[in-house]
């Protein structure tokens, strides 16, 4: 591998990464994964329990977004991509919820999920704070009924998967550990990725994403993922994975220190942070990242371009409480504002 190095500062125009923007209504995106429901539930403290050494919550709202993968296709179809799912939820009233969500939208295809008898997987925040005060999280509680993915409903993954595979611009993988993905549809999604952009993202399982298109892990992500001490220089990480993975990229997202996108030809990019560090919240921003690096790529950008664009939408949804979005205007609104502050 070559062992060229490039620091950038973002030299690019924003008239080239809008029209990346504007290509992007119309593609064709498949998710593959783990959908689940993220529950906000929002209180104010009022005062101590009788019962506990604890404090009292009174109950203000609560709202239920998709999550994981289903963070993931919420981004896209925000960006403006046609989604086609691929994944499972439970016939519960979570599961009721997320379908009747996404069936709002009209650049959807809702044929590949499949509803399962049993309780969809749900991550519970408790939020909590004044009247005039943002609400911070107070606890998170999971329910993972570790559905059991039989042999039935993975032959109809893949047949969704195969049935669809012709139109797509571009496959995701995202893989948050419960299931939905196995070695076998890993292994059917990189005879595709000769012909297809496949992109993975994946809590625990990285390793097997070998010979896919790129990867996405976050910074302690990328080192598990090499076995490295996490104070190991990023640059030996990143040229370590790109060593032994057999993928065309790697973007590693590094939180307040930025990017780093690792290529195939040796050529390192550093992308710093698009806004503030002062962050809201991180909930879900590895999963924008994701759709909008692959989005970018699928509307004809190069790697660095597409990660140029990704880096900005991260910085935009960051800014937002929970599992956020980011629309097409808000990014080029973000990307104006940074070339105008940065000449």
């Amino acid at each position: 591998m070559a062992k060229n190095r490039h620091k950038t500062s973002l030299k690019i125009s924003d008239t080239q990464l809008f029209k990346v923007i504007d290509n992007f209504e119309g593609k064709n995106i498949c998710v593959i994964g783990d959908i689940i429901a993220d529950v906000f539930i929002f209180g104010r403290p009022y005062r101590l329990s009788r019962e506990a050494p604890v404090v009292v919550i009174r109950y203000e709202d609560e709202m239920i977004c998709p999550g994981s993968a289903g963070n993931t296709i919420n981004n896209l179809l925000k960006l403006g991509a046609y989604v086609y799912p691929v994944g499972l939820l439970g016939n519960d009233t979570a599961g009721d919820r997320l379908m009747g969500y996404f069936s709002k939208f009209k650049n959807i295809d809702l044929e590949g999920i499949i509803r399962y008898k049993g309780e969809t997987i749900t991550k519970t925040r408790i939020l909590a704070g004044d009247t005039h005060t943002s609400k911070q999280q107070v606890i998170r509680i999971d329910k993972d009924p570790k559905t059991k993915v039989t042999s039935q409903i993975k032959k109809r993954l893949l047949k969704k998967i195969d049935a669809i595979s012709k139109d797509m611009d571009a496959f995701i993988l995202s893989d948050y550990g419960h299931g939905t993905i196995d070695k076998d549809i890993i292994g059917h999604l990189k005879d595709m990725a000769k012909e297809k952009i496949i992109v993975g993202d994946s809590r625990y399982n990285l390793k097997d994403y070998k010979g896919i298109t790129m990867i996405t892990p976050n910074e302690s992500e990328a080192y598990v993922l090499c076995s490295a001490e996490e104070n190991e220089d990023i640059e030996k990480v990143g040229k370590r994975i790109m060593g032994f993975m057999d993928i065309k990229a790697l973007l590693i997202t590094r939180g307040n220190k930025g990017m780093s996108l690792f290529l195939r030809d040796g050529n390192i990019y550093h992308i710093p942070i698009s806004g503030t560090d002062d962050v809201t919240d991180v909930t879900g921003a590895g999963d924008t990242v994701c759709a909008a690096v692959t989005l970018s790529l699928a509307s004809g950008a190069d790697y660095y371009t597409s990660s140029l664009i990704a880096n900005f939408a991260a910085g935009v949804v960051v800014m937002k409480r929970g599992t956020a979005t980011v629309a097409p205007e808000e990014l080029k609104s973000a990307i104006k504002t940074w070339v105008k502050a940065n000449g």
